[in-house]
């Protein structure tokens, strides 16, 4: 049986960026997501030459349809855009929030209403969370809510794409992700307040990310990747 597609939405930088870069070592047919095609083929072709970029925008749900319709035979469909947010109550933006929202709830799931024709009896879905939705913090008001609502999502699509699998990845802080660099203070902090003494690093969520996706006993699980980091 020749190799499946393996569909990253968001899949240009990041987390979404190595798990490409080894489904396609693998053999896999990638197919990678970001908002601009020339800098996501730019991207592809850098993963490998069989790598294919698609435009997509998430906060835009009525075009992804359209984005996606053509892709085939699809093994497993990897959910990893993220935006970051900071947004309080107190001082509420309105559209910021409403285009959080959209990209993780409206835009994560009309990507698997697109996709799941294409899928298989063994494929596999993994949505990225995080751990806001445990542990928030001043301007986490969105951040935590949508993320929150990604552990509910996780149960309902479990059961509804049956037998195709669905799980969620949480991750706490990660220590080599370019997004905390300049945050020494506050990383020390979390190394203090975790049991195994370190921070997580990107190869260990995309360890876990594998799991998920290619054990086929694990579904309907929201996994913590955290070192065991204490809430209180």
């Amino acid at each position: 049986m020749s190799a499946g597609t393996v569909v990253i939405v968001g899949g240009t930088q990041g987390l979404g960026r190595m798990l490409a870069e080894q489904f396609a070592a693998a053999g896999s047919h990638v197919v990678i997501t970001g908002r601009d095609q020339a800098r996501s083929q730019t991207i592809a072709n850098q993963i490998s030459p069989t790598t294919r970029a698609v435009a997509l925008d998430l906060t835009q749900p009525h075009t992804i349809n359209t984005a996606l319709q053509n892709i085939t035979n699809v093994d497993h469909v990897v959910l990893a855009a993220i935006e970051r947010d900071s947004n309080s109550v107190r001082e509420y933006n309105i559209d910021r929030a409403i285009r959080l929202a959209t990209l993780k709830l409206v835009g994560y799931t009309e990507v698997l209403h697109t996709l799941h024709q294409a899928m298989h009896s063994t494929s596999s879905v993994l949505l990225f969370g995080g751990l806001a939705k445990d542990r928030p913090y001043p301007g986490s008001t969105t951040v935590t809510a949508v993320n929150g609502a990604v552990t509910t999502m996780v149960r309902t699509l479990a059961t509804e794409l049956a037998p195709v699998r669905v799980n969620a990845l949480h991750p706490g802080i990660v220590g080599d992700s370019p997004a905390w660099e300049d945050n020494t203070e506050m990383l020390q902090a979390v190394i203090n307040r975790t049991p195994t003494g370190r921070l997580i690093t990107m190869n260990q969520v995309t360890q876990a990310a594998m799991l998920l996706l290619q054990n086929d006993a694990i579904n309907g699980v929201n996994l913590n990747v955290d070192g065991g980091w204490i809430i209180n």
